[in-house]
């Protein structure tokens, strides 16, 4: 071989390494590239979810959005939106004011020892009552617009003893002391009146409720879920110092068994303190 020959042989052959360099310099950017759009979309897609989650987690839940919402109210109430539920007769000269949550398991040990006391005295025309209920066990505070973490019980039954009313004081009586009964009143840290299905279930002992389709309906369509919001703020907002359940209230009093501030929870002590509100 000659030397220009193998001067042409050098040359060519470095062009080839410079030219394989430059394709391989370009396949490298290109990946390069590539990763950092794959990063990119890595990024904005994170980004995206975790803004997504935060916008999904400050959506109001179904129970706040009704904090505002119109009220339908039961029949056989009065006042605003229909949180005055006084049951008894006319002929009764006073009323008996009661302040419950439905999840309360002092509530339920009262309705259990003297419920049947107070039923008598009802249909006797000793008193009338004036029922309000409380959700604070759910971790609601209406009065500052608070729907609580603690479950929705309080709220889901407050509202199917709404259905029961519409069908008759009677119906909502009978329905309240079933839903405290020794058999279907849960613990207070379960939440078993979550359930639309066990209320009915617990509402099918009430014979005026038992397979009643526009009671079932108003239970699982929510028909007095706002209402129960707005009976729950009026015990929020109560000028008659009650901060706790069970708590009974004649002429602006409280009726207490001791300067502690405890209910009465027998029979004795309840027609003891009602006897002399009576006379009072």
């Amino acid at each position: 071989m000659s030397k220009r020959n193998g001067q042409a042989a050098k040359t060519a052959a470095r062009e080839r390494l410079r030219q394989e360099r430059e394709r391989q310099a370009k396949r490298d950017k290109a990946k390069r590239q590539l990763v950092v759009a794959a990063s990119a979309v890595a990024v904005l897609g994170a980004v995206f979810g975790i803004s997504y989650a935060i916008i999904q987690a400050n959506q109001p839940s179904y129970w706040e959005g009704l904090k505002d919402a119109k009220v339908v109210a039961p029949a056989h109430t009065t006042g605003t939106n229909g949180t005055t539920v006084v049951i008894g007769k006319d002929t009764a000269k006073k009323t008996l004011k009661v302040y419950e949550d439905p999840r309360c398991p002092v509530c339920a040990s009262f309705e259990q020892a003297v419920g049947p006391t107070v039923k008598k005295d009802i249909d006797d025309g000793k008193f009338k009552i004036q029922y309000i209920g409380g959700t604070f066990l759910d971790g609601d505070s209406l009065r500052d617009g608070k729907i609580g973490a603690n479950g929705v019980g309080s709220k889901n039954a407050m509202s199917a003893m709404g259905a029961a009313l519409n069908v008759s004081p009677e119906a909502f009586l009978a329905y309240k002391s079933a839903l405290y009964s020794a058999k279907y009143h849960p613990a207070e840290t379960d939440d078993k009146f979550k359930s639309d299905d066990y209320l009915i279930e617990i509402a099918d002992t009430v014979p005026a409720l038992k397979n009643n389709t526009a009671f079932e309906q108003a239970v699982k369509k929510g028909t007095y879920d706002a209402w129960a919001l707005a009976m729950s703020k009026t015990w929020d907002t109560n000028k008659d110092g009650v901060t706790g359940t069970p708590s009974f209230v004649m002429n602006g009093k409280m009726l207490t068994t001791d300067s502690q501030g405890h209910p009465p929870m027998t029979v004795a002590d309840f027609n003891k303190l009602v006897d002399a509100a009576l006379k009072g």
